[in-house]
């Protein structure tokens, strides 16, 4: 099972094992990660699963959609490397995956 690696705003990390074929925020929900709320269950129809994407990972991903691309400008705290978790399907490859929660999600 790919691991992925949460950090919370205060420093915090938590890793958590994966199942492949679900999304980062299932594995996030599933381990009861604090900061990803998932309101709308992941139709990427809130951003309460926004998330920063590790520098060295985000090549690695694919690009988000336009649908992603606005629902994420209606997140606070937008930065460059910002992503839906609902929509990063998590892969073997992804083993290791560093998230950052942002500070609006504590």
């Amino acid at each position: 099972m790919p691991k992925i690696t949460f950090i919370e705003h205060d420093g915090t990390e938590r890793t958590v094992e994966a199942d492949a074929g679900r999304s980062v925020m299932q594995a996030a929900t599933d381990h009861l990660v604090p900061g990803i709320l998932a309101d709308c269950g992941g139709n990427c129809a809130c951003a309460t699963c926004h998330v920063y994407v590790d520098g060295s990972w985000r090549a690695r991903l694919p690009p988000p959609s336009n649908e992603e691309r606005e629902m994420i400008d209606c997140a606070l705290h937008v930065q460059e490397n910002s992503r839906l978790s609902c929509q990063i399907p998590v892969t073997a490859e992804l083993d290791g995956l560093v998230i950052r929660l942002p500070e609006s999600q504590t």
